[in-house]
């Protein structure tokens, strides 16, 4: 970590958030308190941002089959490993393996696949993508949940209505699962989120900022 007030801020209120949420639940304490999504457009070298990661933090890696992403993917595994990071590949079940990540992150369309993979690879974390307040079967094979957009967002969430806190608060607090929230989340936004029942915080922009090397 670099010192910068951003990055102390959004850091210290990712992990209130999962000392809140293991409180209740104990094994939220396992889960990484904030998780950085990459973006082939907004975060074209994620691994310069991985590397000022906190130890515990977590990596999510979509590359959405462009090419290159199977060695932008080994080298995020590279830094991840020295930095005490954990990397989930998103969607992408084969290139997870081929690099040796941490687990997988599901797009919503395929969370039905979580379950035979809770049976293939036992030992991964899995999470899975939620957009909107919905009940949505097959959950219990996941760790946790990431659900968007919170705040108004960028990127393919900007079509999405966000959130709000008050509906995030609400779905946190009766999913059967550990939640994260994702979308808009910045050292600033995300101090309106205490209390309200997150494991944790997912955010892109909001991370390059916090852990921004100047």
């Amino acid at each position: 970590m670099t010192g910068d007030p951003g990055e102390n801020q959004l850091w210290q209120t990712a992990q209130a958030l999962n000392r809140a949420a293991a409180a209740v639940s104990p094994g939220v304490a396992s889960l990484p308190p904030l998780l950085f999504f990459t973006d082939p457009v907004r975060t074209p070298r994620p691994w310069e941002v991985a590397a000022r990661l906190p130890r515990g933090a977590g990596v999510v890696y979509r590359g959405f089959g462009r090419p290159g992403m199977v060695e932008e993917a080994r080298q995020l595994r590279r830094v991840t490993a020295d930095r005490g990071v954990r990397l989930l590949i998103g969607q992408d079940i084969d290139l997870a393996e081929a690099v040796g990540a941490d687990g997988v992150h599901l797009p919503e369309r395929d969370l039905g696949r979580a379950k035979a993979l809770r049976s293939r690879y036992p030992f991964w974390l899995i999470t899975g993508a939620l957009h909107g307040d919905a009940a949505v079967s097959g959950l219990e094979a996941l760790d946790a949940v990431v659900l968007s957009p919170v705040f108004r967002a960028g990127g393919m969430s900007a079509v999405r209505d966000p959130l709000g806190v008050e509906v995030v608060t609400r779905y946190a607090g009766r999913a059967p699962l550990p939640v994260y929230g994702l979308g808009g989340i910045t050292a600033e936004t995300a101090t309106a989120l205490a209390g309200s029942g997150l494991c944790g915080l997912a955010a892109i922009e909001g991370v390059v900022t916090a852990f921004s090397a100047g």
